[in-house]
């Protein structure tokens, strides 16, 4: 099976874990993964927040990396993609004001190509109203922006993640095992292990 072309969307202050994470495994499996920020140039960085869950009422937020967006925003066409991955942290808050991100997410939804979000990113989802009907994780308080945007809100474990059709959706990055798992059976990869002889 050919890899797959990937898009991601990410800006400052994205979540660390969030963005390398997906970023670095799906090309492991043999994807390409172009992540794009608006105004941002191949080679440019963003910069990346890490949010922890410490006991407090909600998240904290630490400096993460730097992260190095290997595609031009401006260059890009969404029809080349095969997929989309939102990753959380505060990004999506912003980065749904652009008008070109939501004609981006508009295009993955409506062409019903996969899509995986975690943690905020459902902000993204909401804002370009392609949730109603859906069943849909985030960060719990993005709950409310799920509902409102017609989708139905997911509470679900920190560690879980839940498939709609096309769409992959997770809380936060505690997810990762089964987001990534769950995205990669709605891509179509199949992973193979062999049997370990052990003499």
């Amino acid at each position: 099976m050919a890899g797959k072309n990937i898009l991601m969307l990410v800006g400052d202050f994205v979540e660390d874990y969030e963005v390398m994470v997906p970023f670095q495994a799906l090309q492991m499996v043999g994807h390409t993964v172009h992540a794009v920020c608006p105004h941002k140039k191949a080679g440019e960085t963003v910069r990346t927040a890490v949010h922890d869950f410490e006991g407090d009422q909600t998240y904290t937020e630490k400096p993460g990396h730097n992260f190095t967006v290997n595609a031009t925003f401006d260059a890009i066409k969404p029809e080349d993609y095969d997929a989309l991955v939102i990753p959380g942290g505060r990004a999506p808050e912003y980065l749904r004001l652009n008008a070109e991100v939501i004609k981006i997410v508009k295009h993955f939804a409506h062409a019903n190509k996969p899509i995986a979000a975690i943690c905020h990113g459902a902000q993204l989802l909401a804002a370009a109203d392609v949730i109603s009907g859906k069943r849909c994780s985030s960060y719990p308080a993005c709950g409310p922006e799920v509902t409102l945007a017609g989708g139905e809100y997911a509470d679900i474990s920190v560690t879980d993640a839940i498939v709609d059709g096309n769409l992959v959706t997770a809380p936060a990055w505690p997810a990762h095992p089964q987001w990534l798992a769950e995205f990669l059976k709605v891509l179509g990869t199949r992973i193979e292990h062999a049997e370990l002889a052990i003499a």
